[in-house]
């Protein structure tokens, strides 16, 4: 059994203070303000903040991605429709909150799920419905990539999805005029430019970064002859320069909302067009800033339907791993990052079936609570999760070799089933993966982190997730009141930074001294039982991968409906987390 029932033992916490309604009012009425739009993968959210940072309202809108020819999509009806409807859910909230009408902010940030394909012909139109980051058909483009490059090119980037197109003799590759990620195709939208973030930018081609000098901060050169030249191999003639966005860093200006932006933001017409915006960043990026994780030995893990560890750099790796991508911070930083395609959902599925059979016995209970009571449970359960093994696959996991996933539970038979080992159990299943792209980084290339910040629902029931993510990864965890926002709040700061000054300014300075003083943290220590039992969890978990695979090859999948690809609902993901 765990020998740490206590999950606020080796907590620090800080104060911060509330904002003042009236200051907050004057502030929303006078512009000095910063407005954040994430597009999450189970909720798009909006949170808009003042002039010390602190949020000030917040709208919301939850949709689902869909499984169509055997690609997970979603609309841009879809996008717009979710947009639009997390705007209005914000200003009403300033309107509820605050008692003034939203007319207008001092800047803008939009912020998105990292990666996938949105490809558009010379006339602004879709060429095929968007694929996002959860599929996993690009592997041998992947590879071949991988391979040619001397750098890992996980499945989702967008490159390799290019790739894998012209592999495949798609039809729409001969009319590419532009390739962009979620929040690149928002923001341009809205603005009419075609720019990047470098951080999102990173998850869609190498960018040529060092922890020296010789960065020249853009995509690399080499490497982009080097596309041209596969493709043409490939019989496509293309400059894949010219289809790529411009990227920016964080910090400068990225163009101003267009009356076409504003009105599609806020079909009400009562937004003004003018707004600055900043460069739109990816979620990955918008979870380190919203953790204050930008400088060198600093990490965050953020939990929703994928979760992610992101690792800032003091120095190069030592060798390629196909378990860790190279991507940026936004200010352009060199990180190591460890995706994991499935994170949340499988748990949540759980907790809502436990939900389920409450209500039938006649019981009453929010969500929160389901969660809440089952998650603490956990913390009795056996530290190694006795016999019992869990894997989260709903969809593929490049890190253990898996192009598709089948959800997955099993025990020996001398197991006890109970409970709390049980959760335990599924709790562990949703880092696992997360562990196994960790052990490579720290315990093969030792690099070595000050603090790992986490962020998302995963982490909402005090004391918990958090405390087996430290046992996980042998490191301390922190987790702050800020952060509770996610990616949105963090796209806000962003949009606020690029408006606040001198340019030359770093964005960890500013988040140091400008955005995260008296900020409340909760840190948890590894606790020595719990890291003894999560590495024999370990051990099981890395011997029992046949069979998942002897499942995938075996339990086929039909044509679920649109409600039913992802079992998520919005109190997991990374945007948002139990009311």
């Amino acid at each position: 059994m765990s020998g740490n029932p206590d999950p606020t033992r080796a907590t620090h916490v800080v104060g911060r203070r509330s904002p003042d309604l009236t200051a907050a009012g004057a502030a929303i009425a006078g512009g000095r303000t910063a407005l954040g739009i994430e597009l999450g993968s189970t909720r798009i959210k909006a949170v808009l903040i003042g002039p010390d940072h602190a949020p000030l309202a917040v709208g919301s809108h939850d949709w689902e991605n869909q499984l169509v020819d055997r690609l997970w999509t979603y609309s841009l009806d879809a996008v717009w429709t979710g947009v639009q409807q997390s705007f209005a859910a914000l200003t009403d909230d300033v309107r509820r909150r605050h008692g003034v009408e939203l007319a207008g902010v001092g800047a803008l940030g939009v912020s998105a799920m990292m990666h996938g394909y949105l490809a558009f012909d010379a006339d602004g139109e879709l060429l095929t419905p968007f694929r996002t980051w959860r599929n996993t058909n690009t592997g041998r483009a992947a590879e071949r990539l991988s391979a040619e490059f001397g750098c890992n090119i996980p499945h989702r980037w967008s490159v390799a999805h290019v790739y894998q197109a012209i592999l495949d003799s798609e039809d729409h590759v001969g009319r590419l005029a532009h390739l962009t990620t979620l929040a690149g195709y928002v923001h341009w939208q809205l603005t009419g430019e075609k720019v990047l973030g470098i951080g999102d930018a990173s998850g869609m081609f190498p960018i040529d970064t060092s922890v020296d000098d010789s960065a020249t901060g853009g995509y690399s050169a080499p490497l982009l002859a080097r596309f041209d030249q596969l493709a043409a191999e490939a019989g496509v003639e293309l400059t894949l320069a010219e289809l790529l966005p411009t990227i920016a860093l964080a910090g400068r200006p990225a163009g101003m909302l267009t009356g076409a932006g504003a009105a599609l933001l806020d079909p009400s017409g009562r937004l003004r067009p003018g707004i600055p915006l900043c460069p739109p960043e990816g979620d990955a990026g918008t979870g380190m800033v919203a953790t204050n994780s930008v400088a060198p030995r600093t990490g965050n893990v953020s939990a929703g339907t994928s979760i992610f560890a992101m690792v800032v750099l003091e120095r190069p790796l030592g060798r390629v791993h196909r378990e860790l991508d190279l991507v940026t911070t936004p200010a352009g930083d060199p990180v190591a990052m460890v995706h994991c395609n499935n994170g949340a959902s499988e748990l949540n599925a759980w907790v809502g079936l436990f939900g389920e059979f409450a209500r039938g016995l006649g019981v009453e209970a929010d969500p929160s609570t389901v969660f809440q009571t089952l998650f603490t449970a956990a913390l009795r359960g056996a530290s190694d999760c006795g016999g019992m093994l869990a894997y989260n696959y709903l969809s593929g996991e490049p890190i253990t070799e898996l192009e598709e996933g089948r959800p997955l539970f099993v025990r020996s038979p001398d197991t006890r089933l109970d409970l709390a080992t049980f959760m335990r159990t599924h709790l562990f299943a949703s880092l696992a993966t997360l562990r196994i792209g960790m052990d490579v980084l720290q315990k093969t290339e030792g690099v070595r982190l000050d603090r790992m910040f986490a962020h998302g629902g995963l982490f909402k029931t005090e004391g918990v997730a958090q405390r087996f993510l430290a046992a996980a990864i042998d490191t301390p965890v922190s987790v702050g009141d800020l952060a509770g926002e996610g990616g949105a709040w963090g796209i806000a700061v962003l949009a606020a930074f690029a408006t606040s000054g001198p340019p030359e300014r770093s964005l960890a300075d500013y988040l140091d001294t400008t955005v995260f003083p008296g900020t409340r943290l909760q840190t948890a220590q590894p606790d020595p039982i719990d890291v003894a039992g999560f590495d024999a969890f370990m051990q099981r978990y890395v011997a029992g991968l046949p069979v998942e695979r002897a499942a995938v090859g075996h339990v086929g999948v039909g044509q679920p409906q649109a409600a039913d690809t992802d079992p998520t609902s919005a109190v997991l993901t990374t945007e948002e987390q139990p009311a």
